[in-house]
This record gives C-alpha cells, structure tokens and sequence, in this order.
C-alpha cells in the first residue's frame, strides 16, 4: 500500500475515533435534543448491488461480458446499472444502463430512435447471455422475469491508455434486432 493511501486510512480511522471519543466524552455539556442519534440518509450511490454478467455490440463488436450493478429507483420499473470491465476494487466504470418498462419507452420512444439505441430485455435474456450472479436461483429468475419487462439504454464511455477520452457511443444488446412497427406496439403479447 502506498504512504498515501495509508496516510489518508489513517487519518480517516483517527477521525472516526476523535468523533466517537467526543460524542461520548461530553455528555454532561450536551443539551438532551443533540445526545439522540440522528438517522443517517441513505446517498444515491447505495443500493446498486443486483449483479448481472452480460455482453454488449460496442461499435458493432461483441465485447465483455460486463459486470452490472443495478438498483430499482422506480416500481414501474426503472433500473440504473453501473457497468464495469471486471469486479476489482479498482474496475473502470465504463458503461451506464437505463432500463425502463416497455409501457414507459414504446409511449415514448419514437420506433426509428428505438431501433438505433434501445434493445428489449426479454429478447436479450431470452438469448442465454444474461447472467444473474450472486443470488439464489430463484431470485435470479424473479429479477430476470422484472428485468424482461424492460427496455434497455447502454451509454460506453471510451479511454485512452489510463484516462477517459470525453468520448461515449450507444452499445448494444447482443442479439438486438431492430423491431416493426407491429412488433413495437404489441410489446405486452411477447
């Protein structure tokens, strides 16, 4: 571990200490409101832990798979994931999925712009790329069977040799096939 990294653990771990230290030191001074324990909030980055393995089409190339973790921000559903390149510690973020129930994106979504960036997830799954990990198999399924419901959006984001380049394309599902007008309107018999 670097001098730095373990400069800043420490410090972190002083600090941690000092504050329980302090809170318990004066209780005597403390008026009675501020001795309760306030609720901690809840950031946005907590909750993405639905892992998922699967391949995407970057620039037309079968690349990954890719390590997703997801989290339910809507019952509809909509789903975020963060898509890295490995399951290290340190992995790139290098792709963002939206996912969205059909009746949000087939209202929405002109056909012609779903076909070019949006793939349906039950044609995805259906393929036998789509891994559930960490998770008994019959949760995987149910999460699989929600995630069927969906459409996805994968935005890649490109680096350089170490950096990210500013540059990003829409990735695909591998498998995608662009849908007819029949086809897209009648999502909910499929």
């Amino acid at each position: 571990m670097s001098q730095r990294i373990f400069a800043i653990c420490l410090l972190v771990v002083f600090a941690f200490f000092a504050g329980v230290a302090m809170s318990h030191g004066n209780k005597d001074t403390q008026p009675a409101a501020q001795e309760s324990t306030a609720s901690v909030k809840a950031s946005p980055a907590e909750g993405y832990n639905v892992h998922v393995l699967a391949p995407h089409l970057v620039d037309g190339k079968q690349m990954g798979p890719y390590h997703h973790y997801c989290k339910v921000i809507a019952p509809d559903p909509q789903i975020q994931c963060l898509i890295y390149d490995s399951t290290e510690t340190n992995a790139n973020l290098v792709q963002v999925e939206w996912i969205y129930a059909k009746k949000l994106t087939r209202s929405q979504v002109p056909l012609q712009e779903w076909n070019k960036d949006w793939h349906d997830h039950k044609i995805e799954i259906a393929g036998g790329r789509v891994q559930v990990l960490d998770l008994p198999p019959d949760k995987a399924k149910d999460v699989a069977d929600l995630v069927a419901t969906t459409d996805g959006m994968i935005y890649h984001f490109y680096f350089g040799s170490m950096l990210p380049t500013g540059k990003m394309s829409v990735a695909q599902a591998v498998g995608h096939k662009p849908m007819t007008s029949a086809e897209y309107k009648n999502y909910e018999s499929k």
